[in-house]
C-alpha cells in the first residue's frame, strides 16, 4: 500500500515535494494544507484536496507522514512540535545553532502523541551532516570544512523578507576562493566563519522604508548574518524578478586528515553538490526520508529522529535483496 503523504505549506518547497511524490510510485499525496484561502490555491495534482490548515486534525489517521514546508525562522519552531503530537512529521529546520533545542521540543511532543518525527532533513543539514559524520569517523586525525554556494539560501532569504519594510529578497552564499583553495591543498588551515564565506543580499524595500535600518538589521541578525561579511544591495522588484528568479545552490564538505604511524600520509575526502533548484533537490531528499519515517513508524518507533538514525536501506523503494544485488 502506498505511503500516504500530506504537505503542510505550498511555497517553493511544497511544490517541490509535490513533484517529488509524483516520481515515487510508492508514495501518494493525500492533501495539501495551507494557511491561505484554500479556494485561492491551485496545485499540480488533480483530485487532491487543498485544505485549510485549521482543519488538519480532521486528517488524523488518514496520513502516514506530514511534510512541513514552513520556514525555519518562525514557522517550524512552532509548527513541528505542535503537529508532532498528532502526526508523524518531517521538517527541514536548518538553523544549525538551534537544532538541539528544536530536537528536544519535537521529541517531547512526538513522544506525548506516540508518534515518530524527523527534523532537519535536506542537504545541509541532512546529506552534508552524514558526510561530515562519515568522514570524521574514517579520518579521526583531521579537520572538517563545509562550504555553501554559490547559491540562494531559502532560509536566509526568508529571514530577510520578515524584516519590517522588506517586500522581497534573495540572499546568495558565496565561498571565498582563497579559503577553498587552502583547504584543498591539504594544509588544514584554521578558518573562521567570516573567512570562509561571503553573504550577498538583494533586497526590495517598501517605498519610504528606512534602508539604513534594514541593512543594519540584516547585518546584525544572529545565526544568519552577524558572523559573516555581508553585502546588501537595494534593487527594484523588476530587477529582482529579471536577474534573481532562479534558486540554484550547492556546496562542498571536505575533510582533510592523516594516517600512518607518524601521520605521514595525507588524505582528502570531498563531497559536493551543484543544484539547479535548491527547493526541488531539498524536496527530493525529504521525500526519501519520508519513506524511511513511515517504515520506522510501522516498526513502532516514537520520538524525534534525524538523518543519523536512519538505515540507508530505508530510503530506497527497493527491497533489501535488490539493494544487495544492484548497489552493494
Amino acid at each position: 500500500m502506498a505511503i500516504r503523504i500530506g504537505i503542510y505549506g505550498y511555497g517553493n518547497l511544497g511544490r517541490g515535494i509535490e513533484c517529488a511524490i509524483s516520481q515515487n510510485p510508492d508514495l501518494s499525496l493525500v492533501a495539501v494544507f495551507t494557511r491561505r484561502d484554500p479556494s485561492s490555491l491551485v496545485i499540480g495534482t488533480e483530485g487532491v484536496p487543498v485544505v485549510s490548515a485549521n482543519d488538519i486534525l480532521s486528517y488524523i489517521g488518514k496520513i502516514d507522514v506530514l511534510i512541513l514546508c514552513g520556514g525555519s525562522a518562525t514557522d517550524l519552531p512552532v509548527q513541528t512540535p505542535a503537529l508532532a503530537k498528532h502526526f508523524c512529521v518531517i521538517d527541514s529546520f536548518d538553523t544549525h545553532a538551534k537544532i538541539p533545542a528544536h530536537f528536544a521540543a519535537v521529541d517531547a511532543s512526538a513522544r506525548e502523541g506516540g508518534n515518530v518525527a524527523m527534523i532537519s532533513v535536506g542537504w545541509d543539514p541532512g546529506m552534508f551532516s552524514l558526510n561530515r559524520l562519515l568522514a570524521a569517523s574514517i579520518l579521526p586525525d583531521g579537520r572538517d570544512y563545509t562550504f555553501w554556494g554559490k547559491g540562494v539560501s531559502q532560509g536566509h532569504s526568508d529571514a530577510i523578507r520578515r524584516i519590517s519594510g522588506v517586500l522581497d529578497a534573495k540572499q546568495y552564499t558565496i565561498p571565498k576562493e582563497d579559503a577553498l583553495s587552502a583547504v584543498r591543498s591539504g594544509t588544514c588551515p584554521s578558518l573562521s566563519t567570516r573567512e570562509k564565506h561571503l553573504r550577498e543580499c538583494f533586497v526590495v524595500a517598501e517605498d519610504g522604508a528606512d534602508l539604513s535600518r534594514i541593512e543594519r538589521e540584516i547585518k546584525e541578525m544572529p545565526n544568519y548574518f552577524a558572523d559573516y561579511d555581508t553585502i546588501v544591495h537595494f534593487i527594484s522588484l523588476d530587477e529582482l524578478r529579471r536577474d534573481h528568479s532562479g534558486i540554484p545552490h550547492g556546496g562542498f564538505v571536505i575533510r582533510t586528515g592523516k594516517t600512518g604511524k607518524d601521520l605521514e600520509h595525507s588524505h582528502i575526502i570531498e563531497y559536493s553538490l551543484k543544484l539547479d533548484s535548491n527547493p526541488e533537490f531539498t524536496a527530493s531528499v525529504i521525500v526519501a526520508y519520508a519513506r524511511a519515517l513511515a517504515r520506522m513508524a510501522r516498526e513502532g518507533l516514537v520520538g524525534c529522529k534525524t538523518v543519523f538514525d536512519v538505515p540507508p536501506a530505508y530510503l530506497s523503494p527497493k527491497s533489501y535483496e535488490e539493494l544487495l544485488a544492484s548497489l552493494l
